[in-house]
């Protein structure tokens, strides 16, 4: 079923029944985002990891660190 069908049926729901369909929603949207971010964590490769560490050092050392 698509949104554009399931339209009438939420224009139908309680004030109450559509905040809560907008909360699961959103909290779907953050697993979502959750997801994509682990995965490119774990894309990361050790090259990718020594750069950052090397960046860091560098703003370390200048004193670019808050």
């Amino acid at each position: 079923m698509t949104l554009t069908e399931l339209l009438p049926t939420i224009r139908q729901l309680s004030a109450i029944d559509k905040r809560e369909l907008i909360r699961i929603l959103m909290a779907e949207e953050d697993i979502s985002n959750e997801r994509a971010w682990k995965a490119q964590f774990e894309a990361t490769t050790d090259a990718q990891w020594d750069n950052l560490a090397e960046i860091v050092c560098q703003e370390i050392t200048a004193g670019d660190i808050f």
